[in-house]
């Protein structure tokens, strides 16, 4: 579509075929019957709720990219393919930056501690549609939080995830670039910077169908 603006001039706006906008729409429905949310497809295809919400209800001209990214994650949630773990491992390494252990990010995540291990060592190379979305949810809410430190327990546990944070060297959110994340083969420019964040992390519950039987 080519628009013209004041002075003649032209500038070129990219929107979705009708076709392909359908056929994201009709993707998003389907997962919306599946009990997913706009908040959970948006995580899962690395979008924002507002986007996906617009999506569904056609309130805006959807663009090729987020289309393509709908259709991407959506058919693989759908098939039950499974997504590269790159970008889920990268944001698990940010969240110990701040002092979010596995154990705490698995509760807050609705999965056992040992799935987060394995993607924070590296042993995972891919994950389920399903946990990526949970686990972006989790980063999404902490990356500029530290985790609290009310009792002993919270102490000693942040004070771990920190310390092999700075032994991996892995990199902040700050420092990641969210366009590049969750593309496979992406890896951070800059290694381990000590990150205070702008608070502390609220405690969060885990949607009432965890992800029990998640594996990475």
């Amino acid at each position: 579509m080519t628009t013209t603006t004041g002075g003649g001039s032209q500038r070129q706006i990219q929107l979705a075929i009708p076709g392909q906008r359908e056929t994201a729409r009709d993707h998003v429905t389907q997962l919306l019957q599946h009990g997913w949310t706009y908040r959970s497809i948006a995580a899962a295809a690395a979008l924002s709720p507002d986007t996906i919400y617009a999506l569904a209800t056609g309130r805006r001209r959807t663009q090729p990219a987020t289309a393509t990214a709908v259709l991407t994650v959506a058919r693989r949630i759908l098939s039950g393919s499974r997504l590269d773990a790159g970008g889920t491992r990268l944001r698990l390494r940010a969240l110990h930056v701040m002092g979010h252990g596995s154990a705490r990010i698995a509760r807050a995540a609705g999965v056992h501690p040992v799935t987060i291990r394995k993607l924070v060592r590296g042993d995972a190379r891919t994950v389920s549609p399903q946990l990526r979305g949970a686990i972006i949810a989790v980063y999404d809410a902490w990356w500029d939080k530290r985790a609290p430190t009310r009792t002993p327990f919270e102490r000693a546990a942040a004070t771990a995830a920190r310390k092999r944070a700075i032994a991996g060297n892995w990199c902040a959110a700050a420092a990641l670039d969210d366009d590049l994340l969750d593309l496979p083969g992406y890896l951070p420019r800059q290694g381990w910077m000590p990150a205070t964040g702008t608070g502390t992390a609220p405690d969060i519950c885990p949607p009432a169908r965890l992800h029990r039987k998640s594996r990475a």
